[in-house]
């Protein structure tokens, strides 16, 4: 048995054999439809999520599973001071493989510990969101067509976007990637993320507050949103949230093959005149969201389409 906590746990080889599995339950949506017959998911989100638990429904849905659980924390017995390792404990009776967010960091992982069933982290805090990460890099595989040589620019909160931070520690396993950090200063990535991963990778990174300058360069061009449940002041997040806003207007200046990704949900960061652009893959990565989880439950149910 093993979890999913941290996009590290997976190998690249594990990871370019879970999106060769997506792409083959796009191309043969039926061959899985039984996959997981008899299986139960519990999707236990203490933290509100819209896009990653459907997605890990409909994925468990579209593979004959069965899914139970809960949505908002106030619905559980965290309210009555139950512990997560009791929780989880509990749940272990009733599923085959489970799904968590939580808003603190490493919760999955105390999960984990304590589960005779798989856990995969769905979000925990802005530490880690290993399924986003699995869900970027199987869209950016299939537009792109490779994982390596490429230039990518992360735009917007990059200090708080646990997306960012698992993107960037997975891509720092391939070769000849570019990242461009675009920010303010107040939002920029931690210092521990760049000395660990980039500089012990060797990793070529710039870092700037001008989207503009370098959006000419990017092949990739990943946007988040300042998000405000992370943040201390009101004042704060209301000073930063419209830093960048990317327009068609400003899209002018871009490459003709830029892939726009986006772990959703947006606030204002794009706007919606950006929608139409065919560079825009962000709700087609939502989709991806779908697949790749369907690869993911299975692989770490041990269970193959026949």
């Amino acid at each position: 048995m093993r979890s999913v906590i941290n996009i590290l746990d997976l190998s690249v080889e594990e990871i370019d054999a879970l999106i060769a599995t997506a792409n083959d339950i796009i191309a043969n949506p039926k061959k899985y439809s039984e996959v997981c017959h008899g299986k139960k998911l519990a999707t236990l989100f203490f933290e509100p999520s819209t896009r990653t638990r459907l997605s890990f429904e409909a994925a468990m849905y579209e593979l004959g599973g069965h899914v139970l659980g809960f949505s908002d924390a106030g619905s559980s017995s965290a309210t009555k001071g139950e512990s997560v390792a009791d929780t989880t404990k509990m749940v272990n009776c009733y599923a085959d493989i489970i799904a968590m967010r939580h808003p603190k960091e490493g919760a999955p992982l105390v999960a984990s510990m304590n589960s005779k069933i798989p856990v995969i982290n769905a979000g925990d805090g802005g530490h880690n969101h290993p399924t986003q990460t699995l869900t970027d890099l199987l869209t950016i595989s299939r537009k792109k067509g490779k994982l390596s040589d490429f230039t990518i620019g992360f735009c917007g909160d990059l200090k708080f976007g646990r997306t960012v931070h698992s993107l960037i520690t997975a891509l720092a396993r391939y070769t000849g990637i570019k990242i461009v950090l675009i920010s303010p200063d107040e939002l920029k990535l931690p210092s521990y993320i760049k000395k660990d991963v980039l500089v012990k990778q060797g990793i070529e990174y710039v870092q700037t507050d001008n989207l503009e300058e370098v959006l000419p360069e990017l092949d990739v061009l990943y946007m988040t949103r300042v998000q405000k449940e992370r943040f201390l002041s009101e004042e704060e997040y209301i000073r930063l949230r419209d830093s960048y806003i990317l327009t068609a207007e400003k899209l002018k200046i871009a490459k003709e093959d830029l892939i726009i990704l986006h772990p959703l949900p947006r606030v204002n960061e794009i706007s919606v005149d950006v929608d139409d652009d065919p560079r825009a893959c962000y709700f087609e990565q939502a989709l991806n969201g779908k697949f790749i989880r369907m690869a993911l439950i299975m692989e770490l149910l041990g269970l193959k389409a026949e």
